[in-house]
């Protein structure tokens, strides 16, 4: 094994060095902190360009392991490592260059950040922990840089904490993604019970590999067996990152963060994370043919969910947020239906043309003095012409526009597995459905945005709308030219990207476009995409203020109520959920009120009534009759203390007294008879 695979460590190592760096640094270093942060991502960019390259001359299907004990406790050995794949391979290359894409867009962004220091150093965190989670080879490495790749969201949706919503944003986040690494957590124990090992391979032992897996098909729990109640666990960890049903609600929120977060962490890198995990445990996944299935409704339940809230959002980011949400439910459409290689190639394709708009979005609100209603933009196409035409680049590769754009060939590849797998044709007709919603809501927003005239306000608080400087449109142009060519590697005349991913010799074949399968599906999608963008078109044309209502609105009131509202689905978690900690705080207040707090009463009131008897006692029993007693020994002592003064003459008349008193009675006595 080649010097290289054994340091492939140190794609996330420079990362995390420049994180660690930036961290003690002073804020009046900011072009330091800047460069090391990009430095450590070119160096990352390019061994990541090496390990592509050694996994090209490996071949579909090679894979290079490295694994190493970490610790023992007892006479159990916890071992870790690494692995180069083709899966892994690309995913480094993405996360590498489309990360620096982003380091290098951010310099302009927030050029007059007070904390330019301190975000540079939280982006490079992230960087770090998400390259260490695409090479993980063992479970557990890859769940603590999952939590990693969490803390650093957390810190950078968070990052303008002076705002409430950011602050609100950011921990709504860290608790909801919480419930699906928990249940990530109990999938991990479960699998190390039956397997003996959370290392994916390992020369014949790894949890993915033959022994393991048909020991992992036996019973479970009511029927499922266990490889299917565990590749369910992983799921509702992967359901929590990547923002699918019904853990949907921390992601558009997060858009309070600054605009390169949104474009690094919730389109490219960290939402995909649970694509990627489930990609990773496919073959356990697919032991139980109901999980694949699951996976599939999932996510194309989630896609047309958020598809068609997007249509009533009017925040900027926020439309692009529900985009990622209704996109990611693609992924996990095509992972369930078709496999991992659909799954990936739309990740792939995705990250480029999401980062694209998140990017494009981040310009216009850059150059528009911070406005994200796009009712209030407008007539932004002559002044900012290369955000407009990078933009609509990536507005027609998200709608998967026929032929050209990358979105159009890896969103027909999941139609077409949806369609041709075994789940039914429902989810096929729903992932549609969405892709009519898709290219209809992106229409929207470009007619607000770039086509419509401004709104019609007063000219001192008009957005300026001129074109954001070099730093932030180079990485636009280079991120167009990503949302275009990365299709042509997928197509059904040469699916390169699949066959590298499979394991499967790719053949150049330009007839199988024709084929009447791959026609007919080939027409289904453009026709989604081409509806859904004359819809838009004919629909918001004429939208020019933010006095005037929306189209929707004005036709559809009610529905578009539920629409804008998210159907609901926060207020009904606040209702709920609210609700229960409520009672359960009532709860909680009754049982101190009435037992913890009756308890200590009671003790009180013990210990009161115990004193006052003691006071009783020491005051009427005690003192009383001591000193009652001891009073009449001093009578008694000081009578006969006088009655034995010594005195002879008070002797004589005491003896006196007693005889004539016993002469008296004597004659009585006498007198009586």
């Amino acid at each position: 094994m080649s010097w290289f695979f054994h340091h492939l460590w140190l794609i996330p190592a420079a990362p995390l060095l420049a994180a660690g760096v930036t961290a003690v640094m002073p804020r009046r270093f900011r072009a330091l902190a800047a460069g090391l942060a990009m430095g450590a991502l070119v160096i990352a960019l390019a061994l990541s360009l090496g390990a592509l390259v050694r996994a090209l001359a490996d071949g579909p299907g090679g894979r290079a392991v490295f694994n190493f004990a970490w610790f023992n406790f007892g006479a159990y050995e916890l071992r870790l490592g690494w692995v180069l794949d083709p899966l892994s391979a690309v995913m480094l290359v993405m996360v590498s260059f489309v990360g620096l894409l982003i380091f290098i867009y951010s310099t302009g962004y927030l050029a007059k950040d007070d904390n330019y220091t301190r975000f540079f150093c939280f982006l490079a965190l992230f960087a770090a922990a998400m390259l260490g989670l695409v090479i993980a080879n063992s479970l557990l490495l890859l769940f603590i840089c999952w939590e990693l790749v969490g803390l650093a969201s957390y810190l950078l949706i968070g990052f303008w904490f002076q705002k409430p919503a950011a602050a609100a944003a950011a921990r709504k986040a860290f608790l909801t993604t919480r419930i699906g690494d928990l249940a990530l957590l109990l999938g991990m124990v479960w699998l190390y019970a039956r397997s003996g090992t959370l290392l994916f391979y390992d020369a014949g032992r790894g949890c993915l590999e033959a022994g393991a897996l048909a020991a992992l098909g036996g019973a479970g729990i009511a029927g499922l067996a266990a490889a299917g109640g565990i590749a369910l666990l992983l799921f509702a960890g992967a359901i929590g990152k990547s923002g699918q049903l019904p853990l949907h609600v921390w992601l558009p929120d997060a858009m309070e963060g600054p605009t390169p977060v949104s474009a690094l962490i919730h389109a490219a890198t960290m939402v995909a994370a649970g694509v990627f995990l489930m990609a990773r445990v496919y073959p356990l996944a697919a032991l139980e043919p109901v999980v694949p299935q699951i996976i599939a409704w999932t996510g194309a339940l989630t896609a047309l969910f958020a598809a068609s809230i997007a249509v009533a959002q009017t925040d900027l980011k926020r439309i692009l947020a529900y985009s990622t949400v209704s996109q990611l439910g693609f992924m996990m459409l095509g992972l369930g239906a078709g496999g991992v290689a659909v799954a990936m190639f739309h990740l792939i394709t995705h990250a480029f043309f999401k980062a694209l708009l998140f990017l494009g979005a981040g310009s216009v609100i850059h150059s528009c003095h911070h406005e994200q209603d796009i009712r209030r933009l407008g007539g932004l196409r002559r002044a900012m012409p290369a955000t407009f035409a990078t933009y609509a680049v990536g507005m027609m590769a998200v709608s998967g526009v026929p032929l050209l754009f990358s979105g159009f060939w890896s969103k027909d590849a999941i139609l077409h597995a949806a369609h041709a797998g075994p789940n039914g044709h429902a989810p096929f007709y729903l992932g549609l459905a969405a892709a009519v919603l898709t290219a209809f809501y992106m229409t929207r927003q470009m007619v607000y945005v770039f086509a419509a005239r401004p709104a019609a306000r007063r000219a001192e608080d008009a957005p300026a709308g001129r074109e954001s400087p070099a730093v932030m449109t180079i990485p636009l142009g280079i991120l167009a030219l990503g949302a275009i060519l990365p299709g042509f590697l997928g197509t059904p005349a040469w699916p390169w990207f699949q066959s590298f991913l499979s394991g499967q010799p790719a053949v150049l074949d330009p007839a199988r476009l024709v084929e009447h399968g791959f026609l007919v599906m080939l027409a289904w999608s453009g026709a989604a995409a081409l509806g859904g963008i004359a819809a838009g078109w004919l629909l918001y044309r004429r939208s020019v203020s933010a006095r005037d209502p929306d189209v929707l609105q004005t036709r559809f009131p009610v529905l578009y109520r539920l629409l804008e509202r998210k159907y609901f689905v926060d207020e009904a978690y606040g209702w709920f959920f609210g609700g229960l900690i409520r009672a359960w705080a009532k709860g909680c207040e009754g049982l101190d009120r009435i037992i913890t707090e009756g308890l200590v009463r009671l003790a009180a009131y013990a210990v009161v009534g115990l004193g006052w008897v003691a006071r009783v006692a020491d005051e009427y029993l005690i003192n009383a009759g001591f000193d009652r007693g001891c009073a009449r020994l001093r009578f008694g002592g000081d009578s006969l203390a006088r009655l034995q003064a010594g005195r002879a003459q008070g002797y004589l008349r005491l003896a006196g007294v007693g005889v004539a008193t016993l002469i008296l009675l004597l004659l009585w006595g006498c007198g009586a008879r």
